[in-house]
């Protein structure tokens, strides 16, 4: 199974409500949620967030938030690693039987198919030098 995370906190201090503002007619988070949909690689893609409002427009674009982040991992200093490892812990706990967990950020709008395709190719070929 292949689960895509797209990491989304609330609270953004440098530009409010990043994840969520108005980009070429859809919210920033749309465009990732879009891109991994449409990739047609990920059995999951889960929004991992502390916010309600970034919650319901995610499941609005097709994406599971199945989980609220705990505010430990919702501050300014956590990093993106712990957030993906929480979302995997929870998939695990979940019985998720894994072969593949891909971050794609929230405000990525120019992400395309092709770059998360080729990350797959690489990550199952082993040749990561």
């Amino acid at each position: 199974m292949k689960l895509a995370v797209i990491p989304a906190r609330g609270g953004s201090k440098r530009i409010p409500r990043k994840n969520i503002k108005s980009f070429n007619g859809k919210p920033m988070i749309a465009w990732s949620i879009q891109a991994a949909k449409a990739s047609g690689l990920f059995d999951h893609i889960i929004v991992s967030t502390d916010d309600i409002e970034i919650s319901e427009i995610s499941r609005t674009w097709g994406a599971e938030v199945p989980f609220m982040r705990p505010a430990e991992l919702s501050d300014d200093y956590t990093g993106t690693t712990e957030v993906i490892a929480h979302a995997t812990q929870w998939a695990i706990d979940q019985k998720f039987d894994l072969d593949a967990v891909c971050c794609i950020y929230a405000t990525a709008p120019f992400i395309q198919i092709p770059d998360l395709v080729r990350g797959l190719e690489i990550l199952e070929s082993g040749n990561w030098a």
